[in-house]
């Protein structure tokens, strides 16, 4: 039991619900970007999920499972709130991002939509390499003004401005685990996790 958390957002049966419909939607769409190219051609290998780790982690793992379509996963890491940290201290790549996007259909998975930072960064590093399209996918999305506006295609969830955890997101790399999207006791710390 995770004595820190103070209140359930979302609960689990609400996020697998959604998680279905958004894997559902996505495949319609990118199957309708990918029969508009070249009606019979084969499509192997030109859809990309990339996932911003790692608290996409679990909510790339539900999506793809959703979607009953050939595609390639890469991961990249991308970090933007250090240690204990519940601002955004800007956007920094720890990863290599992949180089072969040219003229694929890619999908970007991050699991919140903040300050705008994270996504604006992958998003424009992406489109440097030509894909055919682009889009981003989020669970959730804080409804808060942004550092940097950047358009989610496919929006899981909008929250209000509260930090919240679960289902793949941390505090201090604490809470992953827990099930559901929760609000934390104030104040928290990582040792008491």
């Amino acid at each position: 039991m995770m004595l820190d958390i103070e209140r359930t957002l979302i609960d689990r049966d609400a996020i697998a619900a959604r998680v279905r419909e958004m894997g559902s939607q996505i495949a319609r769409d990118l199957e309708r970007d990918l029969n508009a190219e070249d009606a019979g051609a084969d499509y192997g290998g030109r859809v990309a999920i990339i996932a911003v780790m790692t608290g996409a982690l679990i909510f790339t793992a539900d999506l793809v499972r959703e979607m009953p379509l050939k595609l390639s996963l890469e991961l990249v890491t991308v970090s933007s709130y250090p240690g204990s940290s519940t601002m955004s201290k800007g956007a920094a790549m720890r990863s290599v991002l992949p180089k072969d996007l040219r003229g694929k259909h890619v999908l970007i998975v991050d699991d919140i939509l903040d300050s705008g930072q994270t996504l604006d960064l992958v998003k424009r590093l992406v489109q440097e390499q030509s894909p055919a399209t682009v889009r981003i996918c989020v669970l959730l999305r804080k409804l808060v003004p942004r550092v940097v506006e950047v358009a989610a295609e496919y929006v899981g969830f909008d929250i209000p401005n509260e930090f919240v955890v679960g289902y793949g997101l941390d505090f201090d790399g604490y809470y992953r685990n827990h099930p559901e999207i929760a609000v934390l006791r104030q104040p928290v710390s990582g040792a008491d996790a």
